[in-house]
């Protein structure tokens, strides 16, 4: 059973952070590249610390191995300055896919008792 099995590593470019360059008077879309490093199919989901200026284009979605995806995180614009930015910064979270399941996201894979990996890239402003 595929649960039992620890997810592979998945490679992010950029691979640390994100950074997005000032003025903030209009919408910024960074593109990150995801890149299922593992022997096994993944899911995979974005989470984001603030909700109303960070967005990611798609959400989520289902890898297998060797392959990549381009994913769009949009900041919308904002007062920089006028709002605590110290915290944002987006999560991509991913495990293994069940054996047989088909190439679709399925929120339930995450929810289960298998085990899911997380990587934080802290978002950082400049002015």
């Amino acid at each position: 059973m595929a649960q039992s099995v620890a997810p592979g590593d998945i490679t992010t470019q950029p691979g640390t952070k994100i950074v997005f360059n000032a003025p903030y008077d209009d919408k910024h879309t960074y593109h990150i590249k995801v890149i299922n490093a593992g022997g096994r199919r993944i899911g995979w989901a974005f989470k984001t610390t603030n909700m109303k200026r960070l967005g990611v284009d798609p959400p989520c979605g289902v890898l297998d191995p060797k392959e990549q995806v381009l994913v769009a995180v949009s900041c919308d614009s904002f007062q920089f300055g006028a709002e605590d930015t110290n915290n944002d910064r987006v999560t991509i979270e991913w495990t293994n896919t069940p054996d047989g399941a088909a190439k679709q996201f399925r929120r339930e894979w995450f929810q289960g008792d298998g085990m899911v990996r997380r990587k934080n890239l802290p978002i950082e402003y400049n002015p």
